[in-house]
């Protein structure tokens, strides 16, 4: 790779700094995060790809039929100073390994391959880094993709094609990867699946180079659809074509070096007639591929810095967001832990409390709790009125007359006893317990379900904290619904017995007589069951306010004071439990997402860092 010196030392301090920022980021990780600029090499199985890659590495790459890149290959070269030794790093999930000579590459590649993808002809989208030394290749960082197949052969999966394309495309369709699509010469670069696959996601071929290979193949009188290729009039591509000879496999067997390939190369297009004008016009050859490669790579590098900067300042944002949705990390010392999970319970408890005072926060609802039950008290009130309404329409004297009737003792006509008046009394009461305990049923769910709500945020990464707290709620729930039917109940049971302070149903009882009085004269013939009426009505309305008032102050009770209450005792108790070390054990997945996002935090600042003291040369 000799024909190299286009580079002077400022351009290559330009080259390098530039590289090496994209390299250092790489090797932090935050790939996994943002889009790095990179060279991604794509092509057809048997396309020459592995071939263009030896050229301008310097390396054996493995070769064979089939699948031979079989996982993402991050190729780093950099370039040493005259008369350093050649050396080299394989590095893949933590296993790194040190090459001594060129020959070292292929097999080390082979098994790194074989760990990440199995044996066989599978596909993994785990990489592999390799990094070369040498004095001898160019500033430049690729990636080497597994060739695109067709259909499967051999022990390969059925779907092995598929699985290829969804893995180039993970990488060629980030907007900051310039795609570098190998083509053979002798075939027709529109049914190439490589040239296809770019074009779906770089249409206007703004980030695509083609590079034609095995020119030395095409057969005698189709030079010229090579030549309109190169000259960029037939698939157009912004970035255009070139065209590379590199070594056959009938080279390799014959033993020819690279360098010696390269010699060879440089005669096929000074002496070929078609293709000697791209070699003057810095289109053909390794050597101007290097050359444009590098060019290309430091120019997106360049391009892409105050982008970049921007990403990694968005994702710290995104990423510390994240970690504070988490809630802090539990101290690992018992006094810190017990300190922590005090103050989370207390903020627990204070939250409980603000749901009884209706102040708490509305941030995850547009309506508090004592607003829904009092929406469901409105209800019941309703209710209370319209079967107040009813009962006027059907408690007309002549309707009164037919029910004595039908109930008549021995009294005489135009009388009606009082155990009659009562059995009025205690339907009507009847009547009203259903709705009543529905009412009491409707208001322990949406306080549950509330309460429940408030756990979960506060307790859902610690799950034997969370079970515990559960265990509570249910048995506190139980309790206090328990007891407030039981006195719903009761209360029923006691409006069944007739009986109200003397001036109150005195004053109601004139309110009932005064609505009525206009009613009177059509109702003359009845008129000795009017009083009955009134009196009945009278004491139904006070009936009726006593239930509107009374069954609410019973829910309100048993269901947010006292089980709420009670919830905040049973909390504090948690502190001194046998088992207070479990309770502040969070999730496993949890444990390991806040594991990963801290990962990611650090490796962010890190390149955040880089990216700052970054001085443009």
């Amino acid at each position: 790779m000799g024909d190299s010196s286009y580079l002077n030392q400022h351009y290559e301090e330009h080259v390098r700094s530039r590289i090496d920022l994209v390299n250092s980021l790489m090797s932090l990780g935050v790939e996994q995060d943002l889009s790095l600029p990179a060279i991604a090499v794509i092509g057809d199985q048997s396309s020459g790809k592995s071939s263009v890659l030896e050229a301008l590495s310097g390396v054996a790459l493995p070769r064979g039929t089939g699948i031979v890149t079989r996982c993402p290959l991050v190729l780093q070269l950099k370039r040493a100073s005259h008369g350093t030794a050649w050396s080299g790093r394989l590095s893949y999930q933590g296993y790194e390994v040190g090459l001594e000579k060129p020959e070292d590459v292929g097999d080390e590649v082979i098994e790194a391959q074989n760990t990440l993808a199995g044996e066989g002809h599978d596909i993994s989208d785990k990489k592999i880094n390799l990094e070369i030394f040498a004095s001898n290749v160019p500033d430049l960082t690729l990636i080497d993709l597994p060739g695109i197949a067709r259909v499967a052969t051999g022990n390969q999966s059925d779907n092995i094609d598929e699985k290829i394309k969804k893995l180039i495309l993970q990488y060629i369709k980030q907007q900051e990867t310039i795609i570098l699509v190998v083509v053979p010469a002798n075939v027709d670069i529109a049914t190439t699946e490589a040239l296809r696959m770019a074009k779906t996601v770089d249409p206007e071929g703004q980030r695509t180079l083609g590079i034609l290979t095995k020119p030395d193949l095409v057969d005698k009188g189709a030079e010229e659809g090579v030549v309109k290729t190169l000259n960029n009039q037939a698939i157009r591509l912004e970035k255009g074509y070139m065209v590379v000879r590199c070594r056959g496999q009938k080279d390799i067997t014959d033993g020819m070096s690279l360098d010696k390939s390269l010699q060879k190369e440089r005669e096929f297009f000074s002496n070929h007639m078609n293709f000697r004008i791209f070699l003057d016009e810095r289109k053909a050859s390794i050597p101007h591929l290097s050359e444009k490669l590098t060019k290309e790579l430091v120019y997106h590098i360049g391009r892409s810095i105050p982008l970049l900067e921007r990403q990694v300042i968005d994702k710290l944002e995104q990423t510390s967001t994240q970690l504070k949705l988490l809630g802090d990390r539990i101290p690992e010392d018992e006094a810190g832990r017990v300190k922590f999970l005090t103050g989370k319970i207390l903020e627990f408890t204070q939250v409980l409390t603000n749901v009884v005072r209706a102040e708490e926060d509305l941030e995850d609802s547009d309506t508090r709790v004592f607003t829904k039950i009092r929406n469901l008290f409105k209800v019941w009130k309703a209710e209370l009125d319209e079967k107040d309404k009813r009962l006027k329409r059907k408690m007309d004297a002549a309707a009164m007359k037919e029910y004595a009737e039908q109930h008549r003792g021995k009294e005489l006509p135009g009388f009606l006893n009082y155990r009659i008046f009562e059995d009025l009394v205690k339907g009507h009461v009847k009547e009203l317990e259903v709705p009543a305990l529905d009412l009491l049923r409707c208001c322990k769910d949406i306080i549950c379900m509330n309460v429940s709500e408030i756990t979960t945020k506060f307790f859902e990464i610690y799950p034997y904290l969370m079970r515990e707290v559960r265990i509570n709620l249910e048995k506190l729930r139980d309790q206090e619904y328990k007891r407030a039917e039981k006195k719903l109940k009761s209360q029923f049971a006691m409006e069944k017995m007739v009986y109200s302070e003397d001036g109150l149903y005195i004053e109601k009882f004139l309110v009932v007589k005064s609505e009525t009085e206009a009613d009177k004269k059509s109702n003359s013939k009845d008129s000795d069951f009017d009083g009955t009426t009134q009196h009945l009505r009278a004491y139904l309305k006070i009936t009726t306010d006593r239930l509107v008032n009374q069954v609410p102050l019973i829910v309100l009770h048993h269901m947010l004071d006292q089980y709420i209450g009670q919830m905040k005792e049973a909390m504090l108790g948690i502190l001194t439990h046998k088992k207070f070390e479990k309770f502040t054990e969070e999730r496993s997945d949890v444990a390991q997402e806040r594991k990963n996002l801290r990962s990611r935090m650090e490796r962010l600042e890190e390149a955040r860092q880089a990216l700052n003291s970054f001085v443009p040369v």
